[in-house]
């Protein structure tokens, strides 16, 4: 099992940095569109769709993906949107613990999560997108490794019982790290992030670490829901695409808005 988790790893890595570094925006953009038809697949099954529904709302989150991304105004608007859902309602939901949710917010709340994410991944510029990945995947190996070395105190037991508060704190503390020597040897960042711009900037990352943390929690609470283990059964030894995506659907919107706001994209 560990064998298969390593090579589907590494070949998911291969292919994203190809996809990264060798397609021009417009084919980036389209292999993006590919993720947000099967992470909305996926939801969709979680759901309770079924097989026709699933296929109507991975076409519906592609195109709304397709038009927002022609309106830049009305996809910064959304940007917005979504970190507000992440940040209020969200919580608000995971606070009711494992109680149903009705199958229309739960489709709505999909598109909230998946289309934002989507246009945030092909709007970034290529280098900080690949940065701020490397955000979330550093708060997800911390709160690993701090949570099974000193977890004690569950962060929220009866939808994700393993993660841990001490997990929470070794993600966010890792993170300040990351970024302090992302900011220190990035000379266009380090161009924009100087004197009290510190301040804005690092209080960004930990709001995108905990954001990480809620899109984790948010997809547990959903596979609990529907009974299942993973969101699919695409990636050998990791499950689905949702599964690998979920902390960076909710930290990807903020991270769009974090560099524009100060002045870095």
């Amino acid at each position: 099992m560990l064998v298969t988790r390593i090579l589907t790893a590494t070949a998911l890595l291969a292919a994203f940095l190809a996809a990264l570094f060798y397609l021009d925006p417009k084919q980036f953009s389209a292999a993006v569109a590919v993720v947000v038809a099967i992470a909305a697949h996926e939801w969709s099954a979680l759901a309770g769709t079924g097989k026709t529904g699933g296929l109507a709302y991975a076409g519906a989150s592609v195109l709304a993906y397709g038009l927002f991304l022609l309106l830049p105004q009305s996809a910064r608007g959304l940007m917005w949107g979504a970190l507000a859902f992440w940040m209020v309602v969200v919580p608000w939901r995971l606070a009711r613990g494992r109680a149903p949710a009705p199958l229309l917010w739960t489709l709505a709340a999909g598109l909230v999560v998946i289309v934002p994410a989507g246009i945030a991944m092909a709007s970034l510029p290529r280098d900080l997108l690949l940065l701020f990945l490397g955000l979330v995947w550093t708060a997800d190996t911390a709160a690993y490794f701090v949570g099974r070395a000193f977890g004690r105190h569950k962060l929220a037991p009866s939808i994700s019982p393993g993660k841990t508060w001490e997990g929470v704190a070794g993600a966010a503390a890792g993170c300040v790290i990351y970024a302090i020597i992302w900011a220190s040897f990035d000379r266009e960042l380090r161009a924009h992030v100087q004197g009290v711009i510190w301040v804005p900037f690092l209080t960004g990352v930990l709001l995108l670490c905990a954001l990480s943390v809620v899109g984790d929690l948010f997809e547990s609470a959903l596979k609990r829901q529907a009974g299942a283990k993973d969101s699919g059964n695409l990636l050998p030894g990791h499950g689905g695409v949702l599964d690998r995506i979920d902390s960076a659907t909710a930290a990807l919107p903020g991270a769009l808005l974090l560099m524009q706001v100060i002045g870095a994209a």
